[in-house]
């Protein structure tokens, strides 16, 4: 299945407008939409796609390899799967499929903490080999038996929450009243009505639930009083303090998401963590601060070689990619774009998608004669 690849949808425009057309407006909403007013989701890739690449015509070239050594695992692509929340909501069992796909094509999976499968679930898919994000938890003893799981499964390599010290204002979810499950209105019975095979797909499944979470979930909330229950538990906003006893505890690395400037990244390095990505959450909660290419490019050329940098947020494509490389990422991460993979062609989603960007890379690699990932910055064009 690692070189599946439908024609039909040969780039991410493509399979955004198949997702569209096969999933319920609300769970599209969910995936595609950001926060405010959408500018900074918009500014993301537009920065990214501002990037502009030197290509080698003349020179000795002896072909491209993406293998990206990255913590001690040697990946077969510059990029992994990003944690994404509700995923079976946006289409039934979308977070197995990707991990599988994940392991199958050799590149990292991060299951979120609101993931709709479970610590166990995943490492069974990924025979152990994934990574897991952390939203912290507001009681110590809660945080330690996440982390006691996530290890006791495989994870090496755990991911702390830093950019969602707040929940967010997303118009389009408070128009949809976006819960899971779906609440029952009218209007999302009817999308639900007119979208058959993700309805099918949705019962075969079951109700999407957040799996890691639910044993600790009293039973019999409903959705006011879940929201409530999932305030309380979890408290965004990190510091040293929260982050000290994480170290202490995790044996394996540690990487904090949501670093867009120079004071954090220090403190992240003071801490002894061992990666960083630098990321806006896919422009789910600041709209009005900066793409996530330019911090990258600031942080890259101030800490490279200190603490490995990473990115995502924005990034859709190969060339995407290949731009953030370029600008000093280490190491890339996608979210949206595997999952409208799923959205248009459901269990084959995720290979295809994978498929689909290693052959963008390495077009792009033999097109300006670069070699090994690593070689991405000597093809900058600086502005």
């Amino acid at each position: 299945m690692t070189d599946y690849f439908d024609s039909r949808f040969p780039s991410v425009e493509a399979l955004r407008a198949q997702a569209k057309k096969r999933m319920p407006g609300f769970a599209f909403d969910y995936l595609d939409g950001g926060c405010f007013s959408e500018v900074n989701l918009a500014r993301n890739t537009a920065d990214i796609r501002d990037v502009q690449l030197k290509p080698y015509y003349l020179r000795d070239y002896k072909g491209a390899s993406q293998e990206t050594e990255l913590f001690g695992e040697t990946y077969a692509a510059p990029f992994g799967m990003a944690p994404v929340g509700l995923q079976g909501l946006m289409w039934p069992n979308c977070c197995e499929i990707l991990a599988k796909a994940s392991f199958d094509h050799n590149v990292p999976f991060v299951l979120s903490t609101v993931g709709t499968a479970s610590i166990e679930k995943v490492a069974e898919i990924t025979e152990g080999k994934f990574w897991f994000q952390l939203y912290h938890p507001a009681e110590d003893e809660l945080r330690d038996k996440l982390l006691e799981r996530a290890w006791a499964a495989g994870c090496r390599t755990l991911v702390i929450l830093a950019n969602t010290p707040t929940f967010a204002y997303r118009p389009k979810e408070i128009k949809n009243g976006l819960s899971i499950p779906p609440r029952m209105t009218a209007r999302n019975i009817f999308q639900m009505c007119t979208h058959p095979t993700w309805s099918f797909s949705q019962l075969a499944a079951g109700a999407p639930e957040f799996k890691t979470m639910k044993e600790y979930i009293p039973k019999g909330l409903n959705m006011k009083h879940l929201a409530q229950f999932m305030n309380k538990t979890f408290s965004g906003r990190l510091n040293e303090e929260k982050i000290k006893p994480i170290r202490d505890k995790w044996k394996g690395n540690i990487v904090i998401k949501g670093i867009v400037n120079p004071e954090d990244a220090m403190t992240a390095i003071k801490l002894g963590l061992d990666g960083m990505i630098v990321s806006n959450h896919g422009g789910r909660q600041l709209d009005s601060g900066q793409s996530t290419i330019v911090p990258l490019t600031e942080l890259a050329q101030q800490f490279k070689g200190q603490i490995k940098i990473m990115m995502d947020s924005g990034i859709r494509s190969g060339p995407d990619i290949a731009n953030a490389l370029a600008s000093g990422a280490d190491f890339t991460f996608l979210g949206r774009t595997p999952m409208y993979g799923v959205g248009a062609l459901g269990k084959n989603g995720g290979h295809h998608t994978f498929t689909m960007l290693k052959r963008q890379i390495q077009q792009v690699m033999e097109q300006i004669a670069c070699e090994k990932v690593a070689d991405f910055p000597n093809h900058l064009i600086s502005k």
